[in-house]
């Protein structure tokens, strides 16, 4: 079989690009870590207070050990449900010390949400039917926007909070 001179420069060419592709695919899986999440805890939409991360009163930041905490989060329409402050009003700040692992966990009992936490790796998909969680170092001192990422309707701009990561 005869291939034309450039013909042969452009199947060298999507070849480099493949195998460029997939080394970066591996450097990314094998060097960074970064995996795609291989199973989810799966969780009754229409009744997420059956799973006891999500009652009302586990929700929002819980210290568990020196140094690591839990950050239970309802992702609703139009507003992430930290949990409340002593006053009974919902909680939309949360300091956290630097240097702690925080595992963050989220669930939707309505439609798909996304939680990120601007500046950090923080970046989930939350939707109805599933438990998203991740666990994160957050040692850099600041303060950082929680946003919805995925758009969720009408009130979607509604949808943010702070995390302060003190010394």
């Amino acid at each position: 079989m005869h291939l034309h001179k450039y013909e042969k420069y452009w199947l060298s060419a999507g070849i480099v690009g493949l195998i460029a592709f997939l080394l970066i695919l591996a450097f990314g899986a094998f060097y960074l870590g970064t995996h795609p999440q291989s199973h989810g805890d799966v969780i009754d939409p229409d009744n997420i207070e059956a799973n006891e991360a999500f009652l009302p009163e586990n929700l929002g930041l819980t210290k568990v050990d020196e140094k690591r905490y839990v950050l239970n989060v309802v992702a609703t329409a139009f507003n992430y449900n930290l949990g409340t402050d002593e006053d009974g009003q919902p909680v939309t700040h949360l300091e956290i010390p630097a240097g702690s692992k925080v595992l963050v966990q989220a669930t939707s009992p309505d439609v798909v949400h996304g939680l990120n936490i601007a500046g950090t790796n923080v970046n989930m998909m939350v939707e109805p039917g599933y438990v998203s969680s991740m666990e994160v170092e957050l040692n850099n001192p600041g303060e950082y926007t929680l946003v919805c990422n995925e758009y969720c309707g009408v009130g979607h701009h509604l949808m943010f909070g702070t995390v302060e990561v003190v010394e």
